[in-house]
């Protein structure tokens, strides 16, 4: 793999925008994005300025964003990581019974899906997870009953459907599944 792997810094708030625009025109977007490619395209600067500095290496701690670069700067694919308290209501409305980790907004350019990009993010994602200071016990994610190229990917990376369903956002009837890569006892 020829790709690096690392946070995101606080000034780079124009290619985080430019590769979350880029995801949300992948084709299963619809599936795998609760935002649309409009509504992230009218955000303005100052909104991707925030979001940026907050997942920073620089940030204050509860969220990272890790970019998969290329040798020419390029960025070709991201995970982001939020840190989710137990008792504490999450973004999600849910509730942990364990401190947690939630990855979200996952996307890896065509050009480099393949190339174990996905899973460097992922490693990445979960070692900075395990870093904390409060213990994390597991790192979550949700997944469209539907998206099954990112389901496929998540059970090789070893997460595990727990048998949780959550309404998608705005639909009576389509689901999300949640899997889970627990810390290891070691």
């Amino acid at each position: 793999m020829d790709y690096s792997i690392r946070t995101i810094r606080a000034d780079e708030w124009e290619q985080v925008r430019a590769l979350r625009l880029a995801a949300l025109q992948d084709p299963v977007a619809h599936l795998a994005f609760l935002e649309t490619y409009a509504d992230a395209e009218a955000r303005p600067d100052s909104f991707w300025q925030e979001r940026t500095v907050n997942a920073s290496e620089s940030g204050p701690g509860g969220v990272r964003q890790f970019v998969a670069e290329a040798p020419d700067g390029r960025w070709v694919g991201t995970a982001t990581v939020l840190v989710e308290r137990a008792a504490a209501e999450t973004y999600f409305g849910d509730v942990p019974v364990v401190e947690q980790t939630h990855v979200v907004g996952v996307f890896v350019r065509d050009e480099a899906r393949g190339s174990g990009v996905i899973d460097a993010l992922f490693e990445a994602a979960a070692e900075w997870s395990w870093s904390l200071e409060q213990r994390i016990e597991r790192v979550r994610l949700y997944v469209h009953g539907e998206n099954v190229r990112a389901q496929a990917a998540y059970r090789r990376l070893g997460f595990v459907d727990t048998g949780v369903r959550v309404a998608l956002h705005g639909s009576p009837v389509e689901q999300e599944r949640e899997y889970e890569l627990l810390r290891s006892a070691g």
